[in-house]
């Protein structure tokens, strides 16, 4: 568990989240790889990871044609966080990959500074998927919602 969220302030306001989505789209314009953010209060009594495992599959994303999406997770009260990375990406890039990007998270989390933590890693993944799925105009799509999900309050 990391304690990185210390303010009774929302996470992201309006124009945030906006901003938040707008990156997501931008970086989804470079790939058939999908990005998703998931935003919840609480993950009791199960690890993030499993928790952001349950979320992905619960909401198809397992579904992409090419198994690339990647799930972004945050449990605010419990100081929770996870990326989770369907198998097409999983098998592109090693585990110290999705650790680099939950430690940088939680280095700018630390700050209070979560749009640029949660942004920073929607780039870098987008990156990622850029690399290994790049965007081909005569077949993608955009398979998943960009929408910020919002879990348990």
């Amino acid at each position: 568990m990391f304690s990185f969220f210390t303010s009774p302030k929302p996470l992201l306001n309006e124009a945030q989240q906006a901003q938040l989505m707008q990156a997501i789209r931008l970086a989804e314009q470079r790939t058939s790889g999908e990005i998703r953010v998931f935003l919840e209060r609480r993950c009791r009594y199960v690890d993030a990871a499993d928790r952001a495992a349950e979320i992905f599959f619960s909401t198809g994303m397992q579904q992409t044609q090419q198994r690339n999406a990647v799930l972004i997770y945050l449990a605010t009260e419990d100081h929770q966080v996870a990326v989770w990375g369907d198998q097409g990406i999983h098998e592109k890039l090693d585990p110290l990959y999705w650790q680099e990007r939950v430690q940088a998270m939680l280095g700018l989390f630390k700050k209070e500074d979560y749009l640029q933590g949660l942004l920073g890693c929607v780039e870098a993944t987008g990156e990622a998927l850029h690399h290994h799925f790049p965007y081909d105009g005569s077949a993608d799509r955009n398979e998943l919602s960009d929408d910020i999900l919002f879990g348990r309050s």
